[in-house]
């Protein structure tokens, strides 16, 4: 080993460099490109050929599903059912927080109501017009 050099050993199919550095392949590819072209980091994540069915018969049969297909679809099915749980949550937490302020509304009104009395003339008055 000579002083200064690195030393890359090759394992897993990634190159570790001592000496400050620790990459990974992937890396290494310079793709800043696809990140300014609004396209996603990995290429195989999204596309065409993950997303269609691997093959199609003359006949215009439907292809059973591959296995990812079948991942993405049950993941996105997860997805979906989480986003309507938490919408529903807000829901319920918007309407019980209109109900609370209402009912503190109420209460208030309710105690105004009890503490604002007619007395004397007033009181016989509101009594003979009611019966």
């Amino acid at each position: 080993m000579f002083a200064g050099v690195p030393i890359v050993l090759r394992y897993n199919n990634a190159n570790i460099l001592f000496r400050s550095v620790h990459t990974s392949r992937m890396r290494l590819l310079k793709q800043d490109w696809r990140m300014e072209n609004g396209l996603t980091e990995n290429p195989n994540a999204f596309g065409p050929l993950t997303n269609l069915p691997d093959y199609s018969f003359k006949d215009g049969r439907p292809v059973p599903l591959g296995v990812g297909q079948k991942k993405r679809m049950i993941k996105q099915q997860q997805y979906a059912a989480k986003i309507v749980q938490l919408v529903g949550e807000i829901d319920y937490a918007v309407a019980r927080h209109a109900r609370l302020q209402e009912e503190e509304k109420q209460r208030r009104q309710n105690i105004l109501d009890s503490k604002l009395k007619p007395k004397g003339d007033l009181l016989l008055k509101k009594e003979e017009s009611t019966t």
